[in-house]
């Protein structure tokens, strides 16, 4: 695997099998909840927050989270498997205007998943209030770019027309959602991140890196705020395309990432103080 040396960490890149078991006995144990039941609170249009975490420090908040949520499951699964394709413009305007602050962006992917056999088309807005919103359709496999619906679902919906994208990032990952008893936010957890880019061919990835995103309509309450604010965890986020083309393509700018990507790597190659 070609990797990209100066933001590889090989302690980022160990077994977490381990983990993952862990993970998955204290899933076990959590009340289920079924897509269906979940259809009340899609959030389609809401205000996300997202904290970076080593994986090692997930059991001991999912273990607070137990009395609190729901866990998705599905065919007997609660741990999915996501893959995705984004796609940007032969100057890459889609990942340059994040990299340069711009508030009002888009991002456009096809997602599939894998356990559900399901893939969308979809289009991520996000406006100069911090608001994400998003508009999907199935399709019937992951080359949209040679489908007529698809092709024009991007000219009407997005910023970009269908002639101007090419496929540029590939990644795959673990999701596992929580949903609050109150059933009034939904959480996603992404472990075991890796990443294929389109054009370089290198691929690369952060096997401890654990991504958090809390999504909500509103500010109402949160218990995941509280553990949060136990375990002196902030809010810090990052994208997982941008981090992926930063990790796999060498010639982008990235200047406005440096101080995540140190933070990332401190999390990632330090040892957990949660225990």
């Amino acid at each position: 695997m070609k990797e990209t040396p100066a933001e590889t960490h090989p302690t980022a890149q160990g077994d977490i099998t381990p983990v993952l078991d862990e993970i998955d006995r204290i899933l076990s144990e959590m009340p289920p909840i079924t897509l269906e039941q979940m259809k009340v609170i899609k959030l389609m249009n809401r205000i996300d927050k997202k904290y970076i975490v080593n994986v090692e420090q997930l059991p001991v908040i999912l273990r607070m989270a137990q009395g609190d949520y729901y866990v998705q499951e599905t065919d007997g699964l609660r741990r999915f498997m996501y893959k995705s394709c984004y796609y940007d413009t032969a100057d890459d305007q889609m990942y340059t205007m994040h990299c340069n602050g711009k508030l009002t962006r888009q991002k456009i992917r096809v997602r599939e998943y894998v356990s559900s056999n399901l893939t969308f088309l979809e289009i991520k807005s996000k406006s100069n209030k911090g608001r994400t919103s998003k508009v999907r359709i199935k399709v019937p496999d992951t080359n949209v770019l040679q489908q007529e619906e698809a092709c024009n679902y991007i000219d009407e919906k997005a910023r970009y027309s269908h002639s101007e994208i090419r496929p540029r990032l590939k990644n795959q990952f673990y999701r596992i959602t929580l949903v609050n008893k109150g059933k009034t936010e939904r959480l996603t957890i992404d472990v075991n991140i890796e990443f294929e880019n389109c054009l370089t061919g290198d691929r690369n990835g952060n096997k401890r890196l654990c991504i958090i995103e809390l999504k909500r309509d509103g500010n109402v309450p949160s218990p995941f705020l509280n553990y949060f604010m136990q375990l002196r965890i902030k809010a810090k986020g990052i994208s997982k395309y941008c981090y992926g083309m930063m990790l796999t393509d060498p010639t982008l700018k990235r200047n406005r990432f440096k101080p995540k990507l140190r933070y990332i790597s401190k999390v990632t190659t330090g040892s957990s103080n949660i225990r």
